[in-house]
């Protein structure tokens, strides 16, 4: 991989079933598109395995809550119970929270860096096209107004960390699972 395409990728933003029906309905979690991904990028997984999770919050079904301090993302199904997905946070200085809504939602997002990263960063391209070497990854899940995503990453083994300039980074396996249950609207609630 060229040295720009490794920079580039480090620096994007950075349980217990019930029924059988509930089983089912879980199969889709190793299944489908994401199996794609999980093949395409060489079957690099989370470090925090996809998996439904007792759920004990009063958030309504469908909203995504974040733990950057767990480096956890759940996803609110409803009856008790939530998708658990790992993911990396911000790094120190860049962490943050505060309630938003997926405003936008994009596959292959292309990718230009925020003006505060190229002041950091003058070396940077202005703009980078989507596709697999681009730092936002399969997918993205956009915040409000604000610069933040939820995204994929072709750097998997930066999931558990915090190492994003603010983004909420997941394996591109996992980003194409959320962002299939996603719709523009969901409440997105970030936790330190």
């Amino acid at each position: 991989m060229p040295r720009l395409m490794i920079m580039l990728a480090g620096l994007a933003c950075g349980a217990m079933l019930a029924s059988s029906a509930q089983a089912q309905s879980t199969a889709s979690l190793s299944g489908g598109p994401a199996n794609f991904f999980e093949r395409l990028f060489g079957g690099l997984a989370s470090p925090a395995a996809r998996q439904v999770v007792i759920w004990r919050g009063t958030q309504q079904p469908g909203t995504i809550v974040i733990s950057t301090s767990q480096r956890r993302l759940y996803y609110v199904l409803g009856q008790g119970q939530a998708i658990q997905y790992g993911i990396g946070v911000g790094r120190p200085g860049f962490a943050w929270a505060g309630t938003k809504t997926v405003s936008m939602k994009r596959e292959w997002p292309d990718w230009s860096p925020p003006a505060a990263m190229l002041r950091r960063r003058p070396e940077l391209p202005r703009y980078m096209k989507g596709g697999v070497g681009n730092p936002l990854g399969a997918r993205a899940l956009y915040l409000g107004s604000s610069m933040y995503r939820i995204h994929g990453s072709n750097e998997p083994e930066t999931i558990g960390y915090a190492v994003s300039s603010g983004c909420i980074r997941m394996t591109n396996a996992d980003v194409v699972d959320l962002y299939n249950r996603t719709r523009v609207g969901t409440r997105v609630v970030v936790l330190r």
